[in-house]
């Protein structure tokens, strides 16, 4: 079982920063993509970026040069640095990858709980 795990969520005021963690335990032969997505109640997952298993990374517009997603392979983590956060970006942000439990086994895609995030003044 592939187990995901979200951390370092909490509160900030605007224009502050925070660094997201989302450590990959379990069993599994090989991550491929990871992402960062975010909820908020009522409306649907909004896609943050994604970084691939070689370290290459994609962005939403809404977050293109506030937020950097990185990954630790050695340590099968992934992080996303927030930075000038905006009472906008107040959610439950999660993370996703997409991993092969075995070196037969077809890719499958893994969420974790979210962790909340919440931006005021």
């Amino acid at each position: 079982q592939v187990q995901l795990m979200e951390s370092g969520g909490g509160l900030a005021q605007p224009g502050g920063s925070l660094r997201l963690s989302c450590a990959v335990s379990g069993l599994f032969f090989s991550l491929e993509d990871m992402g960062w997505y975010r909820q908020t109640p009522g409306q649907q997952r909004e896609f943050l970026g994604n970084i691939t298993s070689r370290g290459n990374t994609n962005y939403a517009e809404s977050v293109k040069g506030r937020f950097t997603i990185s990954r630790d392979n050695a340590k099968n983590t992934m992080y996303l640095q927030m930075n000038v956060l905006k009472p906008e970006d107040t959610a439950v942000y999660l993370c996703n990858a997409a991993a092969k439990r075995t070196i037969l086994s077809a890719v499958k895609s893994y969420w974790g709980p979210g962790t909340q995030v919440t931006v005021y003044s």
